[in-house]
């Protein structure tokens, strides 16, 4: 097979975000592939706008890359308890693209958040979230980086090998399941 295309999601549109940082260390770990990061910097999911003008060019440039890509990382900080609205508005969108692009996607899901639990509740709300989507989400090792500003280093790079060694793992058993098609 050609050079693995990976997607990496960021639930967070902040520049330093801690889970930009994570999905771009799944991406380092994950080897060699072309790796592109989404823009989830969308307008808010409203079904009149939809109807009226379609979905804007940025949904559609998204639901495109989900397609193209061979697999995909998502991760999420915790939000009250939940996954982060930026990353539920850019599952509805991208919901109601035709064809679903989601479709038997292989996907790794992963959090992190400043909190001791590392976002744990988060993640199990995307679960839940991407289940009617029927992707082939990877499940385990769980990736929850608790106490996020603290675990990576200047760079972005993972400092914990601990979740080093997880998301190593997580990236192996996501690359297998591209693999085997």
């Amino acid at each position: 097979m050609s050079k693995h295309r990976l997607l990496g999601m960021s639930g967070s549109l902040r520049k330093d975000a801690t889970n930009r940082f994570l999905i771009r260390n799944a991406a380092r770990l994950y080897g060699d592939a072309d790796y592109t990061e989404a823009d989830l910097d969308l307008p808010l999911f409203n079904a009149d706008d939809e109807a009226a003008h379609g979905a804007p060019e940025s949904v559609i440039r998204l639901a495109g890359q989900i397609a193209v890509a061979d697999a995909v990382v998502i991760s999420t900080p915790e939000y009250n308890k939940m996954l982060s609205g930026v990353l539920k508005n850019a599952l509805d969108w991208v919901s109601r693209m035709k064809p679903h692009p989601w479709d038997g996607k292989p996907v790794a899901v992963m959090s992190a958040a400043a909190g001791r639990a590392g976002g744990d509740r988060a993640q199990t709300s995307l679960v839940s979230a991407m289940t009617p989507f029927q992707p082939r989400l990877i499940i385990g090792p769980e990736i929850a980086v608790a106490g996020s500003s603290r675990e990576f280093d200047a760079d972005g790079r993972l400092t914990n090998d601990r979740y080093e060694a997880a998301l190593q793992t997580l990236m192996e058993k996501l690359r297998a399941e591209v693999d085997q098609g």
